[in-house]
């Protein structure tokens, strides 16, 4: 994956000058009886800001599931999506959202939500949200949905994964959720059919990939059919 850098919940592709996250889940502390500490919207833009001042992207791209609640949008959650695009353009990169399957409403505060973005041509990349067969061919599909997680040495963490060919003979890379509320799947014993998109058809040959916030540095292991054994 030398054309992909991982950030902290996010994907930057250099040769796209793009970064990419997921799964955002905006209202999903409204949807709660549990309290958030730091507050949904400050937690979500603060990190974006982050992520945006690390690379310094010219795009970047919101791939599904932008809002968590499927048929109503609140005023808060509203406001919430309109502060993450201004973090965005303040920061002089173009926002590009594309739809989720809980992205029902995102039309009603948004004119320009996409299906898929092609977000780069050596591979060719496409972005879309993972939960539904691609409208567009790729070498590479850049998705979310599922949230996935590890838990190793006790800790569950969130993380990417990477499946060679893993649908149509194009590489997919998942995201995990960039929300921090969102649960997730947990792959350690998982298989294909715990997944809900029809992306990864063969878990087993999946590599997961951890990013470590202490120490900035992206942990790949063993595809998961051997790194089962040793966990």
């Amino acid at each position: 994956m030398d054309h992909a850098q991982f950030r902290s919940r996010s994907l930057f592709l250099p040769n796209a000058d793009t970064l990419v996250l997921s799964d955002l889940h905006v209202g999903r502390s409204e949807a709660s009886d549990v309290a958030f500490p730091l507050g949904e919207r400050r937690d979500l833009v603060e990190r974006l800001e982050a992520r945006v001042a690390e690379t310094d992207p010219s795009t970047v791209v919101f791939a599904g599931d932008v809002l968590h609640r499927f048929g109503t949008v609140t005023d808060r959650s509203r406001e919430t999506v309109s502060e993450l695009a201004s973090a965005c353009r303040d920061a002089g990169s173009e926002v590009v959202f594309v739809r989720g399957n809980h992205d029902a409403m995102l039309d009603s505060i948004r004119e320009d939500v996409r299906d898929a973005y092609v977000v780069g041509d050596e591979p060719r990349t496409v972005v879309c949200h993972g939960h539904a067969e691609p409208p567009l061919d790729a070498e590479l599909y850049v998705v979310g949905h599922d949230h996935p997680a590890i838990e190793i040495e006790g800790q569950r963490r969130p993380c990417f994964l990477h499946a060679p060919a893993g649908y149509r003979e194009a590489d997919v890379l998942m995201l995990p959720a960039f929300s921090r509320l969102a649960a997730g799947v947990e792959i350690n014993g998982a298989r294909a059919a715990d997944l809900q998109s029809p992306l990864i058809g063969d878990l087993g040959s999946a590599r997961p990939i951890v990013y470590d916030d202490g120490t900035d540095d992206a942990l790949t292991f063993p595809p998961l059919s051997s790194f089962r054994r040793m966990l």
